[in-house]
């Protein structure tokens, strides 16, 4: 695979792919549910052991 074919390729399927991907983290965080357990995780440092 020469290096203007990997370019094309990446210019094309790269990008779509980083949005999906980014789409798909953002729908993670903020699925229904989540809220519970990153409020129980922003307290961690304040904890006493």
């Amino acid at each position: 695979m020469d290096y203007e074919a990997l370019r094309q390729f990446a210019d094309s399927w790269g990008l779509l792919y980083l949005v999906l991907l980014f789409v798909g983290i953002i729908a993670f965080v903020f699925r229904p549910g989540a809220k519970k357990k990153y409020d129980r995780n922003a307290e961690i440092p304040l904890r006493e052991d």
